[in-house]
């Protein structure tokens, strides 16, 4: 399955090979040494990714753990820092929504302690796709990613789906993605990893840093 765009990119796979490393390690600290908190504001920052970019999606994370209201703050509150990404009323309530699934009776958040209780990281990505409002396998996968648990799952954007006709693995970006046809060019990928030598989990952020020229999350 190596064609010529594989060989194209290949030498400076192997040259960022180190810092796709060192960003999958730092992933794996983050559900090691991560509160319920951390957790929760990792999942939330992936129901902010649809249609936007992920560095608007985290920073309007982030200002709002520092303003104390990802927590508690109510949809309409929310929304006040969603300017930066699109659909910001309808991801408002869905972050509502997702706090009142990861929340105990006694108003602890418990987003680290109720993924924990999965046997295995399909069944985690398969209760996220059937449960939270906003997400589905793509972010289910992009979040069980960006906690350390990205080893045999596929995270399918537009940016992934082009570099993946290049490289041979599907003939075409479908125009939609229903389970069975993610689920397919998943196993694709997996197929061609395996012949390559390239983990499953390094070249979704390969793919990534040949379209935006970095590693983020």
């Amino acid at each position: 399955m190596k064609n010529e765009y594989f060989y194209e990119v290949y030498d400076r796979y192997l040259e960022i090979k180190p810092s796709i490393e060192k960003r999958l390690e730092e992933y794996r600290e983050i559900w090691e040494k991560g509160s319920n908190e951390d957790i929760h504001a990792e999942l939330s920052f992936c129901i902010l990714t649809p249609q936007s970019k992920a560095k608007n999606a985290w920073k309007a994370i982030t200002n709002m753990r520092e303003d104390g209201v990802l927590f508690q703050a109510p949809a309409e509150k929310l929304s006040e820092y969603l300017n930066i990404v699109r659909f910001k009323n309808n991801k408002a309530k869905y972050l509502v929504e997702l706090r009142n699934k990861m929340t105990d009776e006694n108003g602890k958040i418990i987003t680290k302690d109720f993924f924990n209780k999965f046997d295995t990281v399909e069944e985690r990505r398969e209760w996220i796709v059937k449960n939270i409002k906003g997400m589905a396998y793509k972010e289910a996968g992009h979040f069980l990613r960006n906690i350390g648990f990205g080893e045999n799952l596929a995270i399918l954007d537009r940016h992934i789906l082009k570099n993946l006709v290049k490289l041979g693995i599907i003939e075409e970006v479908p125009k939609t993605l229903t389970k069975r046809l993610y689920l397919e060019i998943e196993d694709k990928m997996r197929v061609f990893c395996k012949e390559t030598g390239i983990p499953m989990d390094h070249i979704d952020l390969f793919l990534w840093y040949l379209e935006a020229g970095e590693i983020f999350k």
